[in-house]
């Protein structure tokens, strides 16, 4: 195996990185170099956009690590930016601030017409856990179908923490961006929101996600008797398998 090659199959998500540059430093960006002294209102917003922009596709093309969630993000930026440098209605801003997430939220529920609900993609997978070890204990047990229908909720808890985020989106975008689009005061206010989005919607959304993943463990638990360290993937076995 050549080093690019291993550098693709050893790569892992850093959420810091990502954190500094699609958010941290755009949003500096945005309220300290809007103004007319600075880099002014488009100069400053077409920067803000290019780094979680040239980020994102950096990733794709080195990491060859694709998935919906990095393209729908991409699709929100060229969206913010359009939106901006169109100096198109607010009322556009609030709604493509609702939209991502909320469409996300309806394809999990989408996900659950058919033979693979998204609860699976993201947490029921066999890159974080044992799921042959945890369906044969479920056969042995004849719980397969009572483990379903669990499954089956958490889906659509799982949903509801894309609804609360479309949600919350829109109600910051009208409280915060007040100001005509392509104005100063408008890219000040864009990252004002951006960085209250992180504490007001992120988080709380993380914790919706970290009590759903235990949902999903308890439920396992009680089902087969397994333990959290007996059905989580490490990366050394992952590597191995």
């Amino acid at each position: 195996m050549d080093i690019h090659k291993q550098e693709v199959a050893d790569h892992r998500p850093r959420p810091m990185v990502d954190l500094l540059i699609s958010i941290l430093i755009p949003s500096v960006i945005l309220m300290k170099l809007s103004g007319d002294d600075a880099l002014g209102a488009t100069n400053s917003l077409i920067l803000a956009l290019a780094l979680p922009l040239g980020w994102g596709l950096f990733e794709l093309f080195k990491y060859k690590k694709f998935n919906m969630i990095a393209l729908l993000g991409l699709i929100s930026v060229l969206l913010t930016g359009g939106i901006g440098l169109l100096q198109l209605d607010l009322q556009w801003l609030a709604i493509k601030e609702a939209a991502i997430p909320g469409l996300i939220g309806l394809a999990v529920l989408a996900s659950t017409f058919t033979r693979y609900p998204l609860i699976r993609t993201m947490l029921y997978n066999p890159s974080v856990m044992d799921v042959e070890k945890i369906q044969q204990k479920l056969e042995d047990f004849g719980n397969s179908a009572a483990f379903e229908a669990r499954l089956l909720r958490a889906t659509y808890l799982l949903s509801g923490t894309f609804f609360f985020s479309s949600l919350m989106n829109y109600v910051l975008a009208k409280l915060i961006v007040t100001s005509p689009t392509g104005s100063a005061a408008f890219n000040e206010e864009l990252g004002q929101m951006t960085l209250l989005s992180y504490p007001v919607i992120a988080i709380p959304s993380m914790i919706m996600m970290m009590l759903i993943f235990y949902y999903l463990w308890r439920t396992i638990h009680a089902m087969t008797g397994l333990k959290l360290a007996n059905i989580l993937i490490s990366r050394h076995q992952d590597e191995r398998g």
